[in-house]
């Protein structure tokens, strides 16, 4: 795997600049092959950039000449309808069929949990539900796939991802938190996450590795195998004095959901369910196949990102 045999997409977003560091450190005979629609800030190792945009499928020609990897990061999570469907949708398929004109041999695209909809969710394999995306974005990500697994492709489905970068699940806990200042129902709501850097080593672990990663296609989760509970997430991030102290009151959900509702904040009521109660999927098969060890946790990451989330706070994301 050296010179410019490894296509990555996203490689300037939350996820994609933790991969390129690791490719960096780990692969540093790799120079991969970065697609941006912009000019880019300077990444990790020595990449080749070259000028693309999902949105724009003419401009995917020849991306993947010579290529025999596909890291395929990119998404768009915001709310516009039409760019979920431009970028997420047809934008991943216009990829994988310059990917398969290319005769690009190891295809991993990057997608999420968030595809099954509204839980709970308790311990269900990869295979076990019946995707039911609500938003744009799930539902853009969720056709993506199919398009990645029609090439022979892995898909891997993250759940909540933490670290420096993240814009979304902490800030947005800082906001749901302000507005319901109490014990969340006990607190007890389990949940899948995974530490970005984590989620790098497993997304090139399956791009690069040998063995039964060379040869995992299909769809498996991708996070910690451990979930983890919603008040030891809240007392961490009280710790690194990304939060305040949580208070002993434990509030019911029914009034946990009318003090959401009365106190203008940007979470939903459906994010703030995503964030409080039981969302969480099994994932040991990923790291198994992987051949590499998970690490010890997301919770036992956070201190590296505490500087970043204190500074950030409740900012709504971009």
């Amino acid at each position: 795997m050296s010179g410019r045999q490894v296509v990555v997409t996203g490689a300037t977003g939350f996820v994609g600049t933790a991969v390129l560091r690791h490719l960096a450190d780990r692969y540093p005979q790799v120079v991969p092959r970065v697609l941006t629609r912009t000019p880019a800030p300077a990444a990790a190792g020595a990449v080749h950039r070259v000028g693309a945009d999902l949105a724009d499928p003419a401009s995917l020609r020849g991306v993947c000449e010579g290529a025999v990897v596909l890291l395929s990061l990119a998404s768009y999570v915001g709310p516009d309808a039409d760019r979920c469907e431009a970028v997420n949708s047809a934008g991943t398929a216009a990829l994988m069929a310059e990917a398969r004109r290319a005769g690009v041999r190891r295809i991993v695209h990057l997608s999420t949990c968030a595809v099954y909809g509204p839980g709970p969710h308790r311990g269900a394999q990869a295979g076990e539900l019946t995707p039911a995306p609500v938003s744009p974005a799930s539902a853009g990500r969720l056709s993506g796939e199919a398009p990645v697994l029609d090439a022979g492709g892995l898909v891997l489905r993250a759940g909540l991802v933490l670290g420096r970068g993240d814009r979304w699940v902490v800030p947005a806990l800082a906001d749901a938190f302000r507005r319901v200042p109490a014990q969340w129902d006990g607190g007890a709501g389990l949940a899948s996450f995974v530490d970005v850097d984590d989620l790098a080593r497993l997304l090139a672990a399956f791009a690069l590795g040998n063995g039964a990663a060379a040869g995992t296609t299909g769809v498996l989760h991708a996070h910690h195998p451990e979930p983890v509970r919603n008040r030891d997430l809240m007392h961490a991030l009280a710790g690194h004095g990304v939060l305040p102290e949580r208070p002993t009151a434990d509030w019911p959900w029914s009034r946990c959901l009318e003090a959401l509702a009365a106190t203008p904040g940007w979470v939903s009521e459906r994010q703030f369910t995503l964030l409080a109660r039981d969302h969480w999927y099994r994932a040991d098969a990923a790291w198994r196949l992987a051949g590499i060890a998970p690490g010890p946790g997301p919770l036992h990451r956070l201190g590296r990102a505490a500087s970043w989330y204190r500074e950030r706070g409740a900012v709504r994301p971009e």
